[in-house]
């Protein structure tokens, strides 16, 4: 079993080098490169992906800053912790009875499986929420639209039309990046208004979600400006300076911490 493990962590990281090294290489070169079938490189793209390694497209992938690091898998497991502190801490939030906004971010989605409360409602143009590890007390209603693949993003009219029809009493965003020149953005414009509507739509708290790696960084597509965002949570390792800025502009930032976790 170690072996096997360590034969698939191998891999991805080669998989990840290729990438790096040719951004345009496709997944069914990969796989003939690494000898395994399209839904083995598919999986390992998938899984890379979730750890902001890179961002997939039709038939391939592009690496993210993140990739071109010296031991990038290495230094990406303190960002896949603090993502999942950033969930855990987030459902805190939830309260009996809330209606929840949670758009295409894999972090957001995470939230839904620490969830507590009793009866609560969560909105979601994420099609991976059907999947996902929920409480039996947390009911998930999907927008429905167009399936836009590899995020499984449910985009366009019909999903629009759909959360026109309500409105939450929180809302947990995530983001491609948050700066306080550009505010939070999104690599896909297919999800800007989608996150737009969720964030107007939110009578009570709307949070932004992001780790470190996104606090200060800009995407191409800007869902709000950064006089929209009032709560950001993040965690310890966001660069302190952009902290400060998004504090002047009466943003009310929390960071989770390896030591803070045991008050929630």
């Amino acid at each position: 079993m170690k072996k096997e493990k360590a034969y698939v962590d191998k891999r991805r990281k080669d998989i990840l080098s290729k990438l790096v090294e040719n951004p345009d290489i496709r997944v069914d070169e990969l796989a003939s490169i690494f000898n395994v079938s399209l839904v083995t490189i598919r999986r390992d793209l998938n899984y890379l992906e979730g750890k902001n390694l890179l961002v997939r497209s039709y038939g391939g992938a592009t690496p993210t800053d993140i990739a071109s690091k010296g031991d990038p898998l290495g230094e990406v497991d303190d960002v896949t912790y603090y993502r999942n502190l950033i969930a855990r801490y987030a459902a805190t939030l939830v309260e009996d009875d809330d209606t929840i906004f949670i758009n295409t971010s894999r972090n957001a989605l995470d939230v839904i499986q620490y969830m507590k409360g009793n009866n609560i409602s969560v909105i979601t143009n994420n099609g991976r929420a059907i999947n996902c590890n929920n409480p039996s007390k947390v009911n998930i209603y999907l927008t429905g639209g167009e399936i836009r693949y590899p995020k499984e993003a449910l985009v366009g009219e019909f999903a629009e039309r759909n959360l026109l029809k309500v409105y939450a009493k929180k809302s947990f965003i995530g983001c491609s990046g948050i700066s306080a020149d550009c505010g939070m953005t999104t690599e896909n414009v297919n999800e800007v208004h989608l996150n737009e509507l969720m964030i107007q739509r939110t009578m009570n708290e709307a949070y932004i979600l992001a780790d470190h790696t996104k606090i200060g960084a800009n995407s191409s597509f800007r869902s709000c400006g950064i006089d929209k965002i009032k709560h950001l949570i993040t965690d310890e390792l966001a660069p302190k300076d952009v902290i400060d800025a998004f504090r002047e502009r009466g943003i009310d930032v929390y960071q989770v911490s390896r030591k803070n976790q045991s008050e929630w």
